[in-house]
């Protein structure tokens, strides 16, 4: 259903069982997956690829150009995977010519307000709570869960079933499986309600709590920490994806509570 009151450019390609609200302003480089709803006073601009069954609620504006004075006009995208819900008022900016696109992955709820900037990748099954505001070049995996009202700073990585707190200031990459809190943004364990409610054993959390245990308690510094992890523990995915993650950090992983910057 499209309601005549609604605004969609003739060029935009809007697939069966779409609805779109009055209102709503579609431009023409457009793609609208299948069962999609598009609230009223949404803005889809050029280059949005929205996925099926989506729900977009009003106020919200989708592939706007970069909030980026180096952006030179290049032809990017957002792509917005299937089942997502975006609530009242949140933005996602389109990429630049670094990654070309702007991500949001399937089944991922981004909550009112928030602002999800250019060439951010946010992973599938992901929660976005109300008024976090993302700078250009994070990345966020699978299952994570960032807490109301954080700002994220630019090229920071967040690892996949992560859990942070509502308000928080995240200056370093966190790694995967943990739950990250206080101020100065610390690690404070691992998501071990999350990872059991995603099917994750007894044996898989334990070995993840080692690990962190060695990172973060021992007192070894980063690098000897994980020369003694590749000693000691036993290769695991979770344990290889911890050690890659850590590794290829750019900005440094976040410290542990207690412990100086």
């Amino acid at each position: 259903m499209i309601q005549p009151l609604a605004y969609i450019h003739p060029n935009a390609k809007i697939a069966p069982g779409v609805t779109i609200d009055p209102f709503a302003v579609i431009h023409g480089d457009v793609e609208i997956g299948e069962g999609t709803w598009i609230g009223s006073n949404v803005t889809i601009m050029d280059g949005a690829r929205i996925g099926k069954h989506c729900r977009i609620f009003p106020g919200a504006v989708i592939s706007a150009i970069p909030q980026d004075l180096k952006f030179g006009g290049e032809k990017t995208t957002v792509e917005i995977g299937d089942y997502v819900t975006i609530r009242e008022c949140v933005t996602v900016n389109r990429g630049t010519v670094d990654k070309m696109t702007t991500r949001v992955g399937n089944h991922t709820l981004v909550m009112a307000y928030s602002h999800i900037a250019h060439d951010c990748l946010v992973g599938e099954h992901c929660i976005i709570a109300n008024a976090v505001n993302m700078a250009g070049h994070v990345g966020v995996g699978d299952y994570a869960v960032i807490g109301g009202m954080s700002a994220i700073h630019q090229f920071v990585q967040i690892g996949q079933h992560v859990m942070v707190s509502g308000g928080s200031l995240v200056r370093k990459d966190i790694p995967p499986f943990v739950k990250a809190g206080r101020e100065p943004l610390a690690y404070v364990g691992i998501n071990s309600i999350g990872l059991r409610r995603r099917g994750f054993g007894n044996e898989q959390i334990s070995g993840i709590q080692d690990f962190y245990r060695i990172l973060y308690v021992s007192g070894l510094n980063t690098t000897a920490a994980l020369q003694k992890i590749e000693a000691e523990l036993p290769a695991t995915p979770e344990r290889d994806e911890m050690i890659l993650f850590i590794s290829n950090s750019r900005r440094g992983i976040m410290r542990g509570y207690g412990k100086e910057e």
